[in-house]
């Protein structure tokens, strides 16, 4: 990483930008001798983010769809429901002793 004095980096800041974007940094020295790496912010993306997919299909046609869709979905729900066994009661335990 090359390094610049804070003179500069102050002088010539853009030229130190593009210079960090492309080897991966720079480095700036201040008279104290502190030192101070300037490196690119990584682009946070979300793994959702994807290019869209043209096609034929219309708005209504994917609205059918989910409707079709939430409508066996609950139709599977109760026939689930409807088809287990019914739940036992516990009897309350008799206390021993006298």
């Amino acid at each position: 990483m090359k390094t610049y004095t804070y003179s500069e980096a102050r002088q010539r800041l853009a030229h130190l930008l593009d210079l960090a974007r492309q080897h991966g940094g720079v480095r700036i020295r201040r008279r104290d001798g502190q030192l101070f790496d300037v490196v690119p912010a990584r682009e946070v993306r979300s793994p959702l983010d994807v290019p869209g997919v043209r096609t034929d299909v219309t708005a209504a046609e994917v609205a059918s769809w989910r409707r079709q869709a939430a409508m066996s979905s609950a139709g599977r729900s109760l026939d689930v429901a409807l088809s287990a066994p019914p739940a036992r009661a516990r009897r309350p335990r008799r206390k021993k002793g006298p």
